[in-house]
């Protein structure tokens, strides 16, 4: 019995390193935009995946034909949202630097699920309780702003111009 219970873990463990080799580098991707650090420099991006494929190795048998991948990815978005949403998008000491930083940590999290990761609306409208509509709202605002980025000041006139 005891035997069986260790080839079972050995195989579940060889299971898991090979899913995270796979996997591994694009959910440290989504997680580094979502949480818009730089990719050199992304603690909070570790530790929010470190988070997610912890739970996934905890229900690794309960899979059942699912696929781990949508469930990490589902975990990591649910840990992210929950962690930002309520500390009211506080992500931690250090502002974002990355590019996705001038977005809301909310409008981040569905451009990543909606552009990088493919999730349909409808799919990432339920994994967050949102109704569709404002999953394509925060999709379109997110969009835009990086298309199209709010203008900085005006340039101050330096000297008056002398009359002729």
């Amino acid at each position: 019995m005891r035997q069986r219970h260790a080839s079972q873990d050995a195989r579940r463990a060889r299971e898991f390193e090979a899913f995270v080799a796979g996997a591994g580098g694009r959910l440290l991707h989504a997680a580094t935009l979502l949480t818009a650090e730089d990719p050199r420099d992304n603690p909070r991006a570790r530790r929010l995946l470190t988070l997610a494929l912890a739970r996934t190795y905890a229900c690794w048998d309960r899979l059942r034909g699912e696929d781990p991948y949508d469930r990490t990815r589902q975990y990591l978005a649910i840990r992210f949202a929950r962690g930002t949403w309520h500390r009211r998008g506080r992500l931690g000491r250090a502002r974002p630097t990355g590019a996705l930083s001038r977005l809301a940590p909310q409008e981040r999290l569905i451009l990543v699920l909606r552009l990088y990761e493919g999730v349909a609306e409808e799919q990432a409208a339920a994994l967050l309780g949102l109704p569709p509509e404002r999953v394509r709202t925060l999709c379109d605002r997110a969009t835009a702003t990086l298309l199209h980025p709010p203008r900085g000041p005006a340039a101050a006139v330096g000297a008056k111009v002398a009359p002729s």
